[in-house]
């Protein structure tokens, strides 16, 4: 979702919906509703049913491989190629000794771990999210004239190059998916990336060079990214079993486990306990606290509290835990009321009327994996958000209010299918997992957007959106719903 110096998920050409006038709306109050209400929710029923654009993005890439000499090379945009079993390598470089030694290195790294459903028609879609999170990570790449090596760890978001950096939140669900999928020490250098670009304030920018020397461009501090961090942290711990591997890992992450927590206990420390705004995963700037700041900040103290009650710190969680119930307290007295919008008091039908951004995907972060429970009413918002946001090609836009132009994104709708794979609707979570194996590029990857009529488009592969694929599976693995 980006243009070379704008965010990779928001772009002002698919910009939401107009939020200026959230003020004015809460001051008309509930009178003029009351005579519009029919009229507008009849006009906004319509447009969710038939969307009033068909708007047209170009697919990147087809998807990427590996060259013989170990350099990540494109597959052009609908240009679709085979690969050599079980890698991303070519199938007309077998003669070359290196791509097959290559494609053998991918082989055993997939065996030396697991692959989510394993035996079952996911046992592929995995696979194919796994070699492309594998290949992009720590990367070596052509640049014009020179060669240029990631560094290690480094977990791009995809493979244009408006695209070619390393997102804090990313990274924390590739890591988590690597350690799903039982590369528990990839995971680690993943957030171990994470951790050197990290201030010492505990803060991070939007968006890192994968060589590690920097941030491409001002686009500023993104606070989701905190919080996003140690839920990865305390997810790829939980994977390791007691002892000497996740002590070792426990020891490699602590700078960055304290230094985030340190920054959200400061960020919330003033009541009612709440984040200030900043950009979320739409990346545009905000002057409103959104739901996709404070849910993860939620989700990362919780995380937090957990680490540290597992290192045999009880003062320290005691202290994060109460924090925790504080924010969790503020997120359902400040946004629950109006059923988890974007913004709090966007709610009612006022919200169609004047322009309202009404519900986004930021309803899943309050959800399992996430949080240990979901606060009040949070499921219902959920449930009642994915037809909002319900797109013609079968998955999800960012959020109910986002522009009308027919395209589904696949990091949305792949956040639906983890959430929904633990929340017990495994139903739908099968549903957008076979919508999103359905609408891959020929190559195999998972693309960004999918246009109204079913084709792939923007980046392919995207890395968020394949490491939430790994992360449903298992978690439909786990519930026995394979």
């Amino acid at each position: 979702m980006s243009v070379a110096t704008l965010p990779r998920t928001a772009a002002p050409v698919e910009s939401p919906a107009p939020r200026r006038r959230r003020r004015l709306r809460r001051a008309v109050g509930w009178a003029a509703a009351v005579v519009v209400y029919a009229v507008v929710a009849l006009w906004s029923f319509h447009l969710t049913a038939t969307e009033s654009t068909e708007a047209f993005v170009d697919l990147y890439l087809d998807g990427v491989h590996l060259s013989a000499d170990g350099t990540v090379g494109d597959v052009p945009a609908r240009e679709s190629v085979e690969y050599l079993p079980g890698s991303r390598v070519l199938a007309r470089d077998a003669d070359d000794p290196r791509a097959r030694a290559l494609a053998q290195e991918q082989r055993d790294w997939l065996a030396a771990g697991s692959v989510p459903g394993e035996g079952t028609r996911y046992e592929e879609l995995v696979s194919s999210a796994l070699l492309d999170i594998r290949t992009l990570t720590g990367a070596t790449f052509d640049d014009p004239g020179r060669e240029t090596a990631a560094a290690p760890g480094a977990a791009v978001a995809g493979w244009t190059d408006r695209w070619r950096y390393v997102w804090p939140r990313d990274a924390s669900f590739v890591a988590a998916a690597l350690a799903r999928s039982g590369h528990p020490d990839d995971a680690v250098e993943v957030l171990g990336f994470v951790e050197q670009a990290q201030s010492a304030g505990g803060g991070f920018q939007a968006r890192y060079l994968p060589d590690a020397s920097g941030v491409p461009d001002g686009r500023g501090i993104q606070l989701d990214g905190t919080g996003w961090v140690l839920w990865s942290a305390a997810t790829v711990l939980d994977t390791l079993p007691d002892g000497a591997p996740r002590e070792t890992a426990l020891e490699r992450l602590r700078p960055l486990i304290d230094r985030a927590t340190d920054r959200i206990l400061e960020l919330t420390d003033d009541p009612p306990h709440l984040p200030p705004p900043s950009a979320d995963y739409w990346e545009v700037q905000e002057d409103e606290l959104t739901l996709g700041t404070a849910a993860p900040m939620l989700a990362g103290l919780e995380a937090a509290a957990r680490i540290y009650a597992g290192a045999g710190e009880p003062d320290r969680a005691d202290a994060v835990t109460e924090r925790a119930g504080l924010l969790r307290t503020a997120v359902e007295e400040t946004f629950g009321p109006d059923g988890y919008t974007r913004y709090a008091g966007d709610g009612g039908p006022m919200t169609a009327l004047l322009g309202g951004d009404g519900r986004d995907a930021a309803t899943a972060m309050l959800l399992p994996p996430f949080v240990a429970e979901p606060p009040a009413g949070a499921e219902e918002a959920w449930l009642a958000s994915a037809q909002e946001m319900a797109r013609p090609a079968g998955g999800l836009a960012p959020g109910s209010g986002w522009k009308r132009d027919g395209i589904s994104w696949t990091p949305e709708t792949t956040l639906y299918a983890l959430t929904a794979a633990r929340n017990d609707h495994p139903e739908r979570a099968t549903a957008w997992l076979d919508w999103v194996s359905a609408h891959r590029t020929g190559s195999g990857a998972i693309p960004e957007k999918v246009l109204a009529g079913g084709a792939p488009a923007a980046v392919a592969p995207l890395t968020w959106s394949s490491a939430n694929v790994v992360l449903a599976v298992a978690a439909l693995e786990d519930a026995g719903a394979l």
